[in-house]
């Protein structure tokens, strides 16, 4: 027992000497946080471990049966719709109500990219700044107003304790007749993507909501609309390291820490028609192994036709899984994906080992990245976030 306290003093020793008091500080407040996941990974039984593996919906703007239903299995996470926005009030009781449900934090995510697809978005009942397309932006070529752009986006959803931004799209968009991304991407340039994405991810990261990087490896090439069938991208690999993947790169080296995988075919990359999100070669083999990504890897919406149309729900979430992926979005049925994939498991189709990787990794991002700061309702379409939007139009 001497020489084990002998050996940890020493260790305080040599760190405190080396790098000074504050490394040593995060350093053990890392290692009290892995002891907290160690116990935690212990104490959750497999269900509870699956049920982290999902981010689950629901569109109505208050909590009823079915919510708490759904809540009593302790899913990872909830993502947020217009639905689910009225009143501030309501708003904020409906999110705090679905986060005192859990005992494990949970991801609040929404679709706030701006244009088009905005979730929070102003009405009669509730303040909130009104963001223009990504492509408007994107012509600006101005990374820092990019960066405002995202900081003004995170202080709104911090209002709500929203924690998880499914922005920014990284998709090129090569033909303009592409109506699915179309203004959602900040243009036809690699490096403009890459540039104006990763600038507006970090304001939305130095703000505490987590930036989803998406769609890998590339919605931009296709015309065809994931929701209703399956598209299928005819690039070579060398067109796609050429365009496509060079935003996805480019976050990644800059520290991306979730990616979105697209449901779409890229016969290049997997020599058949399985949709990227389902693929051990686009996620496993290219993703991670590849281009180094170290991060959460989330699919797109499982409940689109892409996927539906050609795949069982129990195929769909053993091939995701099996593949590489960490959280899975809207399944039709918690309950119901949890049997399945506790199924699989019994069948040795995918192990409960890979379900432990997925869930610790999840724990890890958990306690690294949620905050409980949040921000007062007054900076909701605030003078000051009106005067950084008016900047994207004005080009000031």
């Amino acid at each position: 027992m001497k020489w084990i306290k002998l050996s940890i003093m020493l260790l305080v020793v040599i760190v405190v000497g080396k790098y000074g008091w504050s490394t040593y500080t995060q350093y053990n407040e890392s290692k009290q946080k892995m002891e907290v996941i160690r116990t935690q990974m212990e104490q959750l039984t497999l269900e509870q471990k699956i049920a982290q593996m999902f981010i689950v919906s629901y569109q109505k703007e208050s909590i009823d049966e079915q919510l708490e239903s759904i809540l009593s299995l302790k899913p990872g996470g909830f993502i947020l719709f217009k639905d689910n926005f009225t009143t501030y009030e309501n708003t904020l009781q409906l999110i705090e109500t679905i986060k005192n449900s859990a005992y494990i934090p949970m991801w609040i995510a929404v679709d706030q990219e701006g244009g088009r697809v905005q979730r929070l978005t102003p009405t009669e009942q509730l303040q909130a700044t009104l963001i223009p397309s990504m492509a408007v932006l994107g012509k600006t070529k101005d990374t820092r107003l990019a960066y405002e752009v995202g900081t003004v986006i995170s202080e709104e959803l911090r209002v709500f304790d929203v924690n998880m931004d499914f922005a920014p799209v990284l998709d090129v968009v090569e033909d303009p007749n592409n109506q699915v991304i179309g203004d959602r991407s900040f243009g036809s340039d690699p490096n403009i993507v890459a540039d104006m994405g990763i600038s507006l991810g970090k304001g939305l990261e130095d703000h505490h909501v987590l930036a989803v990087y998406k769609h890998f490896p590339g919605h931009g090439a296709t015309i065809t609309d994931s929701h209703y069938e399956l598209p299928v991208i005819t690039k070579s690999k060398e067109e796609l390291y050429a365009v496509d993947l060079v935003p996805f790169q480019k976050a990644i080296d800059q520290g991306a820490k979730v990616m979105m995988i697209g449901h779409l075919a890229v016969p290049s990359l997997t020599g058949d028609d399985t949709p990227a999100s389902l693929s051990k070669p686009v996620i496993t083999d290219l993703l991670k192994t590849k281009m180094g990504f170290q991060g959460l890897v989330i699919t797109d919406a499982l409940n689109m036709k892409a996927l539906t149309d050609h795949y069982t729900e129990k195929q769909i979430y053993e091939m995701a899984i099996s593949a590489g992926v960490d959280i899975l979005l809207m399944p039709s049925d918690l309950e119901r994906a949890i049997t399945y994939v506790k199924e699989s498991i019994q069948e040795g189709i995918i192990t409960e080992e890979q379900i432990n990787q997925s869930v610790e990794k999840i724990l890890k991002f958990k306690y690294q990245y949620m905050k409980e700061d949040s921000f007062s309702k007054d900076i909701l379409n605030s003078e000051e976030h009106q005067k950084i939007v008016s900047k994207i139009s004005t080009g000031e």
